[in-house]
């Protein structure tokens, strides 16, 4: 049986280590926001053969030098095929600058028929509105996650159990956004909907491990040491666990492959976060979550312990 409560130590030293590292990054690195959330245009036209998003990334930067991100797709009615340029930028585009990136495009692909389909303009506010709703979103979900386990598990000493919880999935949200920063991934709704998704999944893992260790106390006793206690859930655990998580990181791997096949960059900007969202989660319900309750426990002892 592995000593998990023994080893905390280790795991915490690994995770501030983690998060230090996500602050380097920031730093150093800087954090770029798509469009949803810095406001800019999205502009969208219909083409024939083949086109290399990357090149015209770089041929529409070279025109506005804003940063540009191309989404390849098509038409839901006529099939037809498209590319939308996504310019991250305080302002729209004008007319005229629109004109230079239709222009450069046509000179790049001649017989490509392309055709300008649309453009919308994106304000800042608007996307800084949008920006704090998601925020918002996901400390409401957060609270509410806390309330749940402190009702649910208030038998062994609910609220600190459930603000533990919260304090590893503050852990595994910065892991998130530390990939996000270091793939140089802009944040968008990909970021939201992975966080929001992490959020949920790193949380069955938690409450599994509480709930053994709920149903371990009424076996072994209340007088048994919390470690002990805590140690032997976790490791009982640890194989449903491990076991879902590598099944669903598989299935990521698998979407993201297809994704790069087909040069989807939406969806693997979405599969390689949830990837990592998947693995700390499951570091974190495992190694983080326990452990700290252990040592919160042991500072701060609950009436019912001490009983």
């Amino acid at each position: 049986m592995f000593d998990f409560i023994g080893k905390r130590k280790i795991f915490f030293s690994i995770s501030l280590g983690l998060l230090a590292l996500c602050l380097v990054f920031c730093l150093t690195l800087g954090v770029e926001l798509d469009i949803q959330f810095k406001g800019g245009s999205m502009m969208t036209y219909s083409y024939t053969g083949t086109v290399d998003p990357a090149a015209i990334e770089s041929a529409v930067e070279d025109v506005t030098g804003s940063v540009t991100s191309v989404q390849t797709g098509s038409t839901a009615g006529t099939g037809m095929t498209t590319f939308t340029i996504a310019l991250a930028q305080k302002q729209g585009v004008d007319v005229e600058t629109q004109s230079a990136i239709t222009a450069k495009l046509e000179e790049m692909y001649p017989d490509a028929g392309l055709e300008a389909l649309s453009i919308n303009n994106v304000d800042a506010t608007i996307g800084k509105e949008f920006f704090l709703k998601s925020i918002l979103a996901v400390l409401l979900a957060s609270v509410l996650m806390v309330v749940y386990i402190a009702w649910r598990f208030r038998n062994i000493g609910g609220w600190s159990a459930g603000v533990m919880a919260m304090l590893a999935l503050l852990h595994d949200v910065l892991m998130v956004f530390a990939i996000f920063v270091f793939l140089r991934i802009p944040l968008n709704d990909s970021f939201i909907a992975v966080v929001l998704t992490i959020l949920g999944y790193s949380l069955n893992d938690t409450i599994v491990i509480y709930d053994r260790i709920r149903e371990n106390e009424r076996l072994m006793g209340k007088r048994t040491p919390l470690p002990k206690l805590v140690n032997e859930s976790i490791n009982q655990s640890l194989g449903r666990a491990f076991g879902t998580s590598f099944a669903t990181v598989l299935s990521m791997v698998v979407v993201a492959v297809v994704a790069w096949m087909y040069d989807m960059n939406s969806i693997i900007t979405f599969a390689i976060p949830m990837i990592a969202g998947i693995v700390s989660g499951l570091y974190s319900s495992v190694c983080i979550t326990g452990p700290l309750w252990v040592w919160w426990e042991e500072k701060h002892p609950s009436k019912r312990r001490m009983a």
